[in-house]
């Protein structure tokens, strides 16, 4: 499965950097998408260094004819798109009321309409082919909104909608193209160092954190196995999932005593912190933020849900083994 093209938008910093340097260990060719120049530049020197191809390419997401030409210079310079990986977005930390019209919109156009434009583009060249994957990196609020975060909420979600619908009518046609879509817990990125917030305090990932390398090693997977419909990330995704299938109005409660201040630190907001709404924040900074944030010390890189999620099938093999194992001693225990 190795030695693909693969595009992975948002590649300068947090989770879609952590993609580029999976995608790029194992030998791919990676395609480079984001704003900020610095993020890029250091990625894709990440990426020679493991001894494949890169091509970094300022774009933002939110053009759909910039993400179009952007595309048919990956397939110019590196070859046929056979992974895309739609990562980046944006957002406003703040209650909805105290966000601006044109922000909410900006997140939107972003971090919903930023993953149609790529999935167009993508799905454009692979169907002439009949081949292809998508991958649409989702999260936990996908399926459960939480409070302060109403527009990246509604982004996720529409995403999740978008994806069956797509799905469905790939399946009605029998396409050989795939998408699949990871969603994914509280990760450790420089989001919370650069998205903008109206809250008193530092905002910060609901714990417990996960490392953004646990949520690429995820992603990689599911690109080399997309006829499943969606992935979970981490024990915290799939207990929120099964939570809010189950009492979603227990946990409206639970989240609107406790969602405020599980999302700040102590520490108050920086107002002279980098802010990417509307402008890359490294470009801001002059900095290259990376993949990691600030909560290493908290952070998790292993998961016992990702490896049993991934290996399903091994684990029922072995469920049934078992039981037929057991019926086996039963039996001849009764014989004797």
């Amino acid at each position: 499965m190795t030695g693909r093209v693969v595009v992975v938008t948002g590649a300068s910093g947090g989770v879609g950097r952590a993609c580029a340097r999976a995608f790029a260990a194992r030998g791919d060719d990676v395609a480079l998408l984001a704003r900020g120049e610095t993020g890029l530049q250091a990625a894709a020197h990440e990426a020679i260094e493991a001894g494949v191809r890169a091509l970094p390419i300022q774009v933002d997401t939110a053009d759909a004819r910039a993400v179009d030409e952007a595309a048919g210079r990956v397939e110019a310079e590196l070859g046929p798109i056979d992974v895309w990986v739609n990562v980046a977005f944006t957002s406003v930390f703040a209650r909805f009321v105290d966000i601006e019209p044109e922000e909410f919109a900006r997140v939107t156009e972003v971090s919903y309409l930023g993953y149609v434009n790529g999935t167009r583009s993508a799905l454009r060249r692979m169907t002439e082919r009949d081949r292809g994957t998508i991958v649409q990196v989702g999260s936990a609020l996908a399926y459960r909104g939480i409070p302060l975060q109403s527009a990246y909420c509604g982004a996720k979600h529409a995403i999740q909608g978008f994806h069956e619908s797509l799905r469905t009518e790939l399946m009605h046609d029998g396409s050989g193209v795939h998408v699949t879509m990871v969603q994914l817990p509280a990760v450790n990125t420089p989001q919370f160092d650069w998205v903008r917030s109206r809250l008193p305090r530092h905002a910060r990932p609901v714990p417990p954190i996960y490392q953004p390398e646990l949520a690429a090693d995820a992603i990689v997977h599911a690109a080399d196995h997309p006829r499943r419909r969606e992935y979970w990330v981490g024990e915290t995704t799939a207990l929120t999932l099964i939570a809010n299938a189950v009492a979603p109005g227990l946990l409206d409660r639970y989240l609107a005593r406790t969602g405020f201040t599980s999302q700040q630190t102590d520490e108050p907001t920086d107002p002279d912190q980098p802010e990417n709404l509307w402008s890359p924040a490294d470009g801001a900074a002059g900095e290259d933020f990376g993949a990691h944030g600030d909560f290493d010390a908290r952070s998790h890189r292993r998961s016992p849900q990702v490896w049993a999620s991934q290996h399903h099938g091994l684990l029922g093999a072995a469920g049934a083994a078992g039981a037929m194992a057991l019926a086996g001693a039963l039996a001849r225990r009764r014989a004797s």
